[in-house]
Parts: C-alpha cells; structure tokens; sequence
C-alpha cells in the first residue's frame, strides 16, 4: 500500500532540473584541480571604496532588516544610474525594487506576471535559471534561437522568422537577456525593435535581464529595450551590482519599470527571500555614482583579457567568435576533433585541466538552436591575467596530443 511517503519528492514541473551545468564542472575542477573557466564569476574583488563602504556598514550596526522595498539610498542611486546612463526617468519610491541578485528579480517577475499555461518567449541559448522559473510557474516557455551568423563573424544574431513565429494569443511575456550570456552577443537596435514590435501587437510585457550592461566592448553598445517606443510602459528591467563592481556573491539585484509592475513584482518577492544583504545595499548605492573613468576602465580591462583568452583558443586550434559583451566567449573544438560539446567538456579536465561549459546545457532539447550550439563550449574570461595564461597553455598542450 503506497502513502503519501512513497510519493514524496520534486514536483512533476521541476523533474526535468537536476543540479546546474555550472554545479557539476565546478565540482569537477575542484576533484580534478582543473582550471576553472566553466562558472562566470571574478578571481578578484570590486573597487577597493566598495569594500570600504560595506566594512563601514557593517560596524555602522546595518544588519539587521533593510525596508521591504530596499534602502532608500539605494533606490535613489539605481533611478539616478537608469536616467545617468540611459536617459530613463524614475520614481525611486515605486519604480525600483531591490532584489536578492538578478536571479530572484527574474523569477519574481515572472511569478508575478505569468499565469498557468502563458507562454514566455526567450532567446535561446536560455541562461538556465529562465527555464526553470517559468516551470515553476506553470507558463510555457517558446524559445527562439541566436545563430552563428551567415558571415562567419561568430556573432550570434536573432532568428527574425523564428521570433515572429514564437508569439501567439497567448504569449504573456517576452524574456530577454542582452548582453547575452552564454553567447555574447549584445542585441541591435534593430533586433531589439523587432521584438518591440511583437510585443506591442501581441500586448506583451517584456523582462529584461541586463546584469551584463557596463561589460560591453568596442564596436557594440546595450540599448535597453525600454527606450525604444512604446515599451517603457511594458518593460521591467532587471540588474545587478554582482557582474559590475565584481562582488557575484553579494547577490545585490533589482529591478526597475513601470510602478504597477514592480508592485506586482515586490508582491512576489517580499515571500521569497524578503529583504536581504542590509551592508551591501548602501554600498553598492555609493558606487554606482564612481566616475566614467570606472566604468570605461572596466570594459576596456575586460576586452583585453576577451582577446587574450581568445587568441589562446585560436593557438589551441579552437574556432572563436569575437563576444560583444559579458564574460564569455564560445569556442569550438571541432578543429580539435571533438564533435559533442558535452562529451568535450566532461573530458576536458583530464585531458587538459581546463574546465568549460557545454552551450547545449544552455538550450531546451529539440529546441531551435539545439544542432547549432551542440559542439560549442563556453569559457570565462573574467579570471586573472595568470589564470588565463595558465589556461591556454594546458589547452594548446591538448593540441599536441
């Protein structure tokens, strides 16, 4: 006779999640004493005030409870960055909402927002956390792919008749990610305005994660799709301290739009993790007002060891794209023999000591971009000059194997 014990596990939505891609190549760079370039998190701190700042907090006794909607320095200063940087005007008070990272601000919106059977449109490779979160809320999620493009640049561009098709009556929410990870594309104007469109005739809202926004390179420039027309009242924009000023384990997000949304997100959210980080919140507020001299110097550093990883890659016998944006860059390793991004990663560590992440752990099986990012593999360039030169000398020791 069963009891309810023996039917005691996961719900049937969440079956399919097993630990992360990033949890299992982590886990086997530490058995392996690999070269960690699978998970996207610095080797290094944030700007030295930074720390300063959440010391001083700290001893200042701010730990305990911050209010639900976050500290009202930190409010100011996120509405101040949206008008500084892009031109968006903001009420502090019932525009913004502080969140526990960019993850929690996604998925608290997309709780808040979609109902059972709603369909979510994502770009796809789909950052993993996205696919989960709209299982959780039961929608359904309608991926459409970015593909190498046609001219071989190694950019990755947005199937335009492959996003027309994805909407449909019930299409409740479009989840975009530019700068995108994995890939590092940072979406166009023109891209961004034909999924504009849709939206609008479709009566969309559109979540956007742009935890990537300042890490964007020479050549390419982030639009938040807030700007464009028509979409500010049907746009949330999600962000983050983590990727910025290089604190990932701060976990410091939040998320900005139209008042009545970010109330249907601060609904959600206040049952999920309720308030969190009390130090780091006036912190971060702090540096967010640092100079342009921060946050150019930032791009530019990281652009730099974007081409030092890159052409490493290339002495390995790997083909590289060149990223527009993030921390990543996506090779493959077909030169090299290897057919199955998967299989290439799981037995990189032994044969190399360098740990990446399989693209296809980024994309839904069957799903659009599927056969076209089977091979590829994710590095990280967001490590210290030493560990990037490390890296590329295991994996063009691979070569002459």
């Amino acid at each position: 006779m069963s009891t309810s014990l023996d039917r005691a596990g996961v719900v049937r939505r969440m079956r399919r999640f097993g630990p992360t891609i990033f949890a299992e190549m982590s886990a086997l760079a530490l058995r392996t004493g690999a070269v960690n370039l699978g998970q996207g998190f610095p080797d290094t701190d944030g700007p030295a005030s930074l720390l300063a700042d959440a010391a001083a907090a700290i001893g200042a006794g701010r730990n305990q409870y911050p209010p639900g909607q976050g500290e009202p320095e930190l409010l100011r200063a996120v509405a101040e960055h949206q008008h500084r940087f892009h031109g968006l005007a903001l009420d502090p008070a019932t525009q913004v909402l502080v969140t526990a990272g960019a993850t929690e601000g996604v998925a608290a919106a997309v709780l808040a927002l979609a109902e059972p059977g709603d369909e979510v449109v994502v770009l796809e490779p789909t950052y993993d956390s996205y696919a989960a979160v709209i299982a959780l809320a039961g929608a359904v999620q309608r991926p459409v792919a970015l593909l190498p493009a046609a001219d071989g640049s190694g950019r990755f561009a947005l199937d335009r008749e492959g996003l027309s098709a994805a909407f449909s009556p019930r299409t409740r929410l479009v989840l975009l990610n530019t700068p995108h990870n994995p890939t590092g594309t940072v979406l166009t104007r023109a891209e961004l305005a034909a999924v504009a469109e849709l939206a609008v005739e479709h009566d969309a809202l559109v979540v956007t994660d742009e935890v990537y926004e300042h890490l964007v390179f020479a050549g390419a420039h982030h639009v938040p799709i807030a700007t464009l027309p028509g979409m500010a009242g049907r746009t949330l924009a999600v962000s983050s301290a983590g990727k910025t000023f290089s604190v990932t384990g701060w976990k410091v997000g939040w998320v900005t739009g139209p008042a009545h949304l970010v109330a249907a997100v601060r609904t959600v959210k206040q049952f999920l993790t309720y308030v969190n980080a009390a130090p780091f919140q006036p912190a971060v507020a702090h540096a967010l007002a640092l100079g342009d001299d921060f946050y150019r110097d930032l791009a530019d550093d990281l652009q730099r060891r974007r081409d030092l990883l890159r052409e490493g890659l290339l002495a390995a016998g790997f083909t590289a794209g060149v990223p527009e944006g993030t921390y990543f860059v996506v090779a493959d390793p077909r030169p090299l023999g290897f057919e199955d991004g998967t299989a290439f990663c799981r037995a990189l560590p032994e044969l190399a000591g360098v740990v990446g992440v399989p693209v296809a752990a980024f994309c839904s099986e069957g799903g659009p971009a599927a056969a076209a990012t089977r091979p590829l593999v994710r590095f990280t360039f967001c490590k210290s000059d030493a560990v990037l030169h490390e890296a590329c000398a295991r994996l063009q020791a691979l070569r002459r194997r």
